[in-house]
C-alpha cells in the first residue's frame, strides 16, 4: 500500500503533537461530569419578519438583537419577570420557543418527556408580547408537536395519537380525529421507523391561510411488536411498541385534510395518494403546502429507488393531481435535504418554482423545477456535493449553500445566483483582522486561496440581508460571527476563547488529516491524533482505530469533535495513537462512492478496516501487535466484524450497541441498502458477525443498553450466545434500561461507559 500523502507525513515529522506548557491532565470526569470542555453557543436563533432583527433564547428569556450591529435591543420575554407574580410558583425552565407570524405571541415549551430519541411530550405556554403575560395552554395532559397557526389565532397539537386544534381566544379544544390508539392508529405524528429513518416526527401542517390542516395517519395494526423489559420494579414492566424489521409489514400511511370552517368537507384520510398502486408506493417521507390550495406530497416505493412528488388540489371537490418530480436510481434515492417552494420574478412575471436537491447526476446538487414538473435549470454543478441550502434571497435571485467544494473533509459556504452564475465563497478570509483574532494558531488551520477551511454553517435573516455563521475546524471550538449578505463580518458574537485557553492548559495536541491508498487502489480519508513528543524514529506506538462506516456517514471531517475529541487526547496522553478513516460507502464523495456497497453491506467496509490496520502495521512508528478498533452502532457492527475477519491484525475491539444481524434491524434503513431479505439472503447473512463468532482470537468488549429501542439488545444477546457456544472468552457490559445513546442527564452513565472502555484499552491494548 502507498504511504500517506505528503502533508500528513510532514505533520507527523514536524511533531505538531509535541509537548507545550501543560498544566492539567485530561480526566473522564472533566469530559463527562464537570463539562470542562463544553463550548459556549448561541441558542434558538430566529430572524424577525423585518430581516433587521433576530431573537435568541437563554435560560432566563428571549432577547431581541439588531443585525446591523449585533447589539441587544430589548429583552422581549423574561421567564422570571414581574409578569409572573400572579403565578403561585415560578415558571419551569423553558426549553424551546416559536413566534406567531405577526410576532405578537410566543409559544414556549417546558417539561419535555421523551418517548423515543427524537420525540416526546411537553407542557406549552403562550406569551403575549403586548400584554406581557403568560398563559398555560396545557389543560388535558401534555401535548406533542404544538404549533401556532400562521395567523396566530389557533394551535394544533397531538395528544394520545389524535390530532386537535385549539382556539386561543377561549382555549377551547377541538378534536379532529378520534380513532387514535397506542400500537394501532397514529394521527398527526409518525411511527417509530419514520421518526428514526426519515427524520420526521411532525405529521401535520397548517395551510398558509390557517383554514386547513393536512395530516398523516398511520395504521400500524399489522406491524409486529417488539418487547423490552424495563427493570426497577418488583415485577419489571414489559414495554411493547411497533417495530417493522427487514422484510416485515409497515404501517399503512395515508394523508388527511381537515377544513376548520367546514369539517365535513374532507373525510379523514381522504387523500389516498397511494391508492393507484398500494402494493408499489409504500412510504410518504415528506409533505408540505405549496400554497393555500395545493398540498404537495412525496412518495417512495418499498425499495426506495423510486421517488415522486405530487401536487394535490386541496379544495373540496378538487381532485386534480400533478406529478411535479420523478426520480429513480439503480440503488436508492435519497430523501432530499432541501425541498421548498419559492416565487421567482415580479408582478405578472412572478411564478412559483420548486427548489430541490438531488444526486441524479452523481453528486448532490440544487435544481429548480416548474409547477408543471419540467426542469427549469440545475443551479449548482461540479464533481462535489452540496451539503445544504442555507438561504434563498428571492428578491436578488441568490442562493446560499454549503458544499464539499474544498474536499470531502471540509464544508464551505457559498453564494450563487439562481441562474448558476456569479458564485462566491464566503469562508473567512485569511487576511481579515477578525479571522486573525479568532484563529490564534494559524499553523493548525488549513487554508486555500486566502480562505480558512473547516466547517461552516449559517442561519440567515428573513430576506438574507444578514446571516450568523458558525465555524469550527478540527482544532478550533465553534466560533459565531455576524455577517452582511456579502460575507463581511459585522461582529464577533462568541469565540469560545475561554475554552481555547483550557485546551492549551490541558495540553491538547492537534488532529492531523491525510489519506492512505488501499491495495484495491482506493484513496481513503483519515485523521490521526498522536501522543505528545511523538517520536516516529525510535518508538513504536499502539493504535486505536475509531470507525463508523455506515452508508453516507462521515467521521473524517474538519470540524470540532466535542467529547470524544478530548477522550482521544486523553488516550494520546497515555501513549496511544488514535486513527479514524472513512471507507468505501461513506459520504461526501458522490453517489458512486457511497452506493458501491449497495446490496453487500459490510464486506467492503470490513476489508477497508483490515487494510487500514495492515497499512498501520507497516509503519515504523506503529507496534503492529497492538492495533485495536472500536465503534458504536454501525461502527460496533464493523469493529466486531473486523476483529473476527481480521483476527491476524487486530489485538482488541470494542463494540457499543452493535447490529449483529441486519435481519434484526428496521426495514426502512436496511432495505434501502440491502433490498428485501427474500431477494438478497446473501447480502443479509454473508457479513453477519454471528456467522464468524468462532474466529474470535483477540480481546473483545461488548456493550449494550437493555432499553435500546433502535438497535435491540437482541443483537448482543444473540452474539453472546454464539461466542459462548464457540467456547470464546470476552468481556461484556450491560446498561439496564438505557437506550441507544447510553446516557443520562447527570453524565454518570457516560462516565461509567468511558471508564469501562478506557480500562479495557489499557489492559488489553
Amino acid at each position: 500500500m502507498k504511504k500517506l500523502v505528503v502533508f500528513m507525513a510532514l505533520a507527523l515529522a514536524a511533531g505538531i503533537g509535541a509537548p507545550h506548557a501543560q498544566k492539567h491532565d485530561i480526566t473522564l470526569e472533566d469530559i463527562w461530569t464537570r463539562r470542562t470542555f463544553s463550548p459556549q453557543g448561541i441558542g434558538g436563533i430566529r430572524s424577525m419578519n423585518d430581516g433587521e432583527h433576530y431573537l435568541s433564547m437563554t435560560r432566563i428569556g428571549i432577547t431581541k438583537y439588531q443585525y446591523a450591529t449585533g447589539e441587544k435591543v430589548v429583552d422581549l420575554c423574561l421567564f422570571a419577570s414581574p409578569d409572573m407574580r400572579k403565578f403561585a410558583a415560578p415558571l419551569p425552565p423553558m426549553e424551546g420557543y416559536a413566534m406567531s407570524q405577526d410576532e405578537q405571541k410566543i409559544l414556549l415549551s417546558s417539561g419535555f418527556e421523551p418517548i423515543y430519541r427524537h420525540s416526546g411530550v411537553s407542557d406549552y405556554w403562550l406569551y403575549d408580547v403586548q400584554q406581557r403575560g403568560f398563559m398555560k395552554l396545557t389543560r388535558g395532559g401534555k401535548m406533542r408537536l404544538a404549533e401556532l397557526s400562521p395567523d396566530g389565532t389557533k394551535l394544533a397539537f397531538v395528544r394520545d395519537n389524535n390530532l386537535y386544534w385549539m382556539d386561543l381566544q377561549n382555549l377551547e379544544e377541538h378534536q379532529i380525529t378520534t380513532d387514535g390508539r397506542v400500537n394501532a392508529v397514529i394521527n398527526g405524528t409518525t411511527d417509530w421507523v419514520y421518526e428514526e429513518e426519515f427524520a420526521i416526527t411532525k405529521g401535520f401542517a397548517w395551510s398558509p391561510d390557517s383554514k386547513k390542516i393536512a395530516y398523516m395517519r398511520f395504521d400500524e395494526s399489522k406491524v409486529k411488536e417488539y418487547n423490552m423489559q424495563m427493570w426497577g420494579a418488583l415485577y419489571p414492566e414489559d414495554y411493547r411498541y411497533k417495530y417493522p424489521k427487514a422484510g416485515e409489514d409497515n404501517s399503512v400511511v395515508t394523508m388527511g385534510i381537515h377544513n376548520l370552517e367546514n369539517p365535513k368537507a374532507f373525510a379523514p384520510a381522504i387523500t389516498q395518494i397511494n391508492a393507484d398502486n398500494r402494493k408499489y408506493w409504500e412510504y410518504i417521507p415528506r409533505f408540505q403546502w405549496a400554497d393555500a390550495n395545493t398540498l404537495t406530497v412525496m412518495r417512495m416505493n418499498r425499495l426506495q429507488n423510486h421517488m415522486q412528488i405530487l401536487a394535490l388540489g386541496a379544495n373540496d371537490g378538487d381532485n386534480k393531481v400533478t406529478t411535479l418530480y420523478d426520480e429513480q436510481d439503480a440503488a436508492y434515492v435519497e430523501v432530499p435535504d432541501t425541498w421548498q417552494f419559492i416565487t421567482v420574478g415580479k408582478g405578472k412575471k412572478a411564478q412559483q418554482q420548486m427548489l430541490i436537491t438531488s444526486e441524479r447526476n452523481g453528486y448532490r446538487h440544487v435544481y429548480l423545477y416548474g409547477m408543471d414538473g419540467k426542469l427549469v435549470r440545475q443551479v449548482t454543478t461540479g464533481e462535489w456535493e452540496v451539503c445544504a441550502v442555507e438561504g434563498v434571497d428571492v428578491k436578488n435571485n441568490r442562493l446560499y449553500y454549503t458544499s464539499r467544494e474544498h474536499g470531502a473533509i471540509n464544508k464551505s459556504l457559498y453564494r450563487i445566483n439562481l441562474d448558476g452564475k456569479k458564485k462566491q465563497c464566503l469562508n473567512y478570509k485569511v487576511d481579515s483582522d477578525i479571522a486573525k483574532a479568532i484563529l490564534s494558531h494559524p499553523k493548525l488551520h488549513q487554508r486555500e486561496d486566502n480562505i480558512f477551511l473547516g466547517t461552516y454553517n449559517a442561519t440567515f435573516s428573513n430576506g438574507c440581508k444578514y446571516y450568523i455563521c458558525t465555524f469550527s475546524d478540527a482544532n478550533t471550538a465553534p466560533v459565531y460571527t455576524l455577517h452582511d449578505a456579502n460575507g463581511k463580518i459585522v461582529k464577533l458574537l462568541e469565540d469560545n476563547a475561554s475554552l481555547s485557553a483550557k485546551m492549551h492548559d490541558y495540553g491538547t495536541g492537534s488532529k492531523n488529516f491525510g489519506t492512505f491508498t488501499t491495495s484495491h487502489g482506493t484513496e481513503l480519508n483519515c485523521y490521526m491524533i498522536t501522543p505528545k513528543g511523538f517520536d516516529q524514529s525510535s518508538k513504536r506506538y499502539p493504535v486505536l482505530i475509531y470507525v463508523y462506516g455506515g452508508p453516507g456517514n462521515q467521521q473524517v471531517t474538519n470540524s470540532y469533535g466535542y467529547s470524544d475529541y478530548y477522550w482521544y487526547h486523553m488516550l494520546a496522553e497515555k501513549g496511544y495513537i488514535i486513527m479514524c478513516f472513512d471507507g468505501r460507502g461513506t459520504g461526501g464523495r458522490g453517489a458512486q462512492f457511497k452506493k458501491q456497497t449497495y446490496g453487500d453491506l459490510g464486506r467492503m467496509e470490513c476489508e477497508d478496516a483490515i487494510e487500514a490496520a495492515r497499512w498501520l502495521g507497516q509503519q515504523s512508528w506503529v507496534d503492529k501487535e497492538r492495533i485495536g478498533i472500536w465503534g458504536w452502532s454501525f461502527g460496533g457492527y464493523l469493529s466486531t466484524l473486523a476483529l473476527l475477519k481480521g483476527n491476524d491484525v487486530f489485538k482488541a475491539a470494542i463494540a457499543v450497541a452493535p447490529v449483529m444481524n441486519w435481519r434484526y434491524y428496521d426495514n426502512i434503513y436496511t432495505e434501502r441498502f440491502l433490498g428485501l431479505p427474500k431477494d438478497n439472503a446473501k447480502g443479509y447473512d454473508d457479513n453477519s458477525p454471528l456467522n464468524f463468532a468462532d474466529r474470535l482470537q483477540g480481546n473483545y468488549l461488548l456493550i449494550h443498553g437493555t432499553g435500546d429501542d433502535n438497535v435491540h439488545f437482541q443483537n448482543t444477546a444473540e452474539m453472546v450466545d454464539r461466542l459462548q457456544r464457540a467456547g470464546k472468552h470476552f468481556e461484556f457490559q450491560i446498561y439496564p434500561n438505557k437506550n441507544h445513546s447510553i446516557y443520562d442527564a447527570t453524565g454518570q452513565t457516560r462516565l461509567n461507559l468511558y471508564q469501562t472502555m478506557t480500562d479495557f484499552i489499557q489492559r488489553k491494548l
